[in-house]
């Protein structure tokens, strides 16, 4: 009876280990999460907690058609909980499905007004639309409460900018620089802000958004070009040549080298080595199709100058300077 009893302890303690290893903890790849969870759902398919954990994985694996499927049925079992409305709509959106993720959100803010989380995603989702004015409705509920909110600040700011309001926008990218001095969007954003008035502290915040992320290639473009504008060309040019070590492909980078080579330095044969690149990177990039033809056009070749110009207008018909370069070969 004894040895009976201290068997089934064994056993119980087995089952406990058995047990423990089932749980899904912070320290697993999400591909060692979703093995767990399908076999809890497996023997628990309507637990609805489950499901919409593993609705998360399967977002974060890039499996958002089959994410659909659990998140939909936690909803379905438990319709007030406005968490899982957030998972709901974030799935609807990586499937492009705005509409439903709007639905998902105003469910999920009907349950639970007051959340930060639902009025700062009800502010992404309708920025990311386009919608200002209601973006900047729900993006100020949450700086009332939380007025250093990184994420809310720095959307307003965007908001400001697109609407033309300058000083605005300055103001509140520059405060979540101070209060977040390693957030490299806001230094960005700012330095772009500067660029477009040829501010040289477009240099200083284009060059710390470098130093949090060595490889944005958006910052990169946009200190290059205004070196370039500023007639700082070797900066320009070490900087695009950094953008074509990133990606061979980078257009942009190859049709600005073949720019100033063309229009600084009057190296036409370069010009047409750098231009011939972009369009090879990218055969709608229109500019680059023009500034090819004005260095065939430049060098003597008539001929390949008018194959290029034409094909800039195959893009845009109305595109005036190859409208332009095609006249100045009649």
């Amino acid at each position: 009876m004894k040895k009976y009893t201290i068997f089934l302890v064994f056993i119980a303690a087995m089952l406990t280990v058995g047990c423990k290893q089932q749980v899904v903890t912070d320290d697993m790849d999400d591909k060692e999460k979703l093995e767990v969870l399908d076999r809890q759902i497996e023997k628990h398919p309507n637990d609805a907690a489950l499901l919409a954990q593993r609705a998360q994985v399967l977002l974060n694996l890039g499996r958002s058609k089959e994410a659909s499927y659990d998140i939909n049925k936690a909803v379905q079992a438990s319709p007030d909980n406005d968490k899982y409305l957030m998972l709901q709509a974030d799935i609807y959106f990586s499937n492009g499905d705005v509409s439903n993720s709007y639905s998902a959100l105003s469910a999920a803010e009907k349950i639970a007004p007051e959340s930060m989380d639902v009025q700062l995603k009800m502010g992404e989702l309708t920025f990311y639309n386009r919608d200002y004015d209601r973006s900047m409705k729900h993006l100020n509920s949450v700086t009332e409460k939380d007025p250093n909110n990184r994420t809310a600040l720095f959307m307003k700011g965007f908001i400001y900018k697109e609407k033309g309001d300058t000083a605005s926008a300055v103001t509140l990218l520059r405060k979540v620089c101070d209060i977040y001095p390693d957030y490299e969007p806001a230094f960005e954003e700012l330095g772009v802000l500067y660029a477009t008035h040829h501010d040289p502290m477009a240099a200083e915040y284009l060059t710390t958004a470098l130093r949090i992320e060595p490889n944005n290639t958006n910052a990169m473009y946009a200190l290059a070009m205004y070196y370039q504008e500023t007639e700082e060309t070797e900066k320009a040019e070490e900087l695009y040549r950094r953008m074509i070590d990133i990606n061979e492909n980078s257009a942009d980078a190859w049709h600005n080298l073949g720019y100033i080579e063309l229009f600084h330095y009057r190296d036409y044969q370069r010009a047409i080595e750098y231009m011939t690149n972009a369009v090879n990177a990218d055969q709608q990039h229109i500019a680059a199709w023009t500034n090819l033809g004005c260095a065939y056009e430049l060098s003597d070749q008539p001929g390949e100058a008018r194959r290029a110009f034409e094909t800039a207008l195959a893009i845009d018909a109305d595109y005036q300077p190859a409208l332009d370069g095609l006249k100045r070969l009649k």
